[in-house]
């Protein structure tokens, strides 16, 4: 999404060339690849553990980081291959997403008229919004020192990057659509005249 916003702000003119089905197919595998690596990587340390305690998770889903309080073997290399690869993914990502939305920046900034600024800036609006919301949790569940870690927490944010981010996003990429804003307009309306006439 990051490329595809930059491509359509920064070269309109380019778009359908630059973003072409050959280009789409090769992100998309990319996308697949890497999570499937990433998630072998985390599997073969896990695999070689000792696992002692009652084996149930007290958790939404079956993540790394409370698997590894089941383990009664030594964990620290799967922690740090977990660390490590949380780091070097979760930064990466956020690295090639800062600096498509600086360049993106730079071109709104260069646009001449305001309606084409606004314009432009509600085209990438939506997907800066996932953005934000997206990296908050990640960062927050997998990015911060281990001292400072509270499982009933952990369960809380889970269920908000598992979840709640999910059932938002089309949500918000379906607010951009002057139909869909005019539809909930109208039906709150309506719910707030029915809930005033009871």
């Amino acid at each position: 999404m990051a490329l595809d916003r930059y491509a359509a702000i920064c070269n309109p003119l380019r778009y359908p060339a630059i973003m072409n089905q050959r280009v789409c197919g090769k992100l998309a595998g990319a996308s697949w690849l890497g999570g499937f690596m990433t998630g072998w990587v985390f599997t073969i340390p896990t695999s070689r553990l000792t696992f002692c305690a009652d084996n149930r998770i007290d958790h939404f889903f079956c993540d790394f980081a409370p698997l590894l309080t089941l383990a009664c073997s030594d964990k620290s290399p799967s922690e740090i291959t977990f660390f490590f690869l949380s780091y070097s993914v979760v930064l990466s990502s956020l690295l090639l997403n800062t600096v498509s939305y600086f360049n993106i920046g730079k071109t709104i900034v260069r646009i001449p008229s305001k309606a084409g600024r606004q314009k432009a800036f509600s085209t990438c609006a939506s997907h800066l919004t996932v953005v934000v919301i997206f990296y908050g949790t990640v960062i927050f569940m997998y990015l911060r020192p281990a001292s400072s870690y509270s499982f009933h927490m952990d369960k809380v944010i889970s269920v908000f990057y598992c979840a709640i981010t999910p059932f938002l996003n089309p949500l918000i990429y379906s607010l951009r659509n002057h139909d869909v804003r005019k539809a909930l307009h109208k039906a709150s309306t309506k719910l707030r005249a029915s809930f005033l006439q009871n």
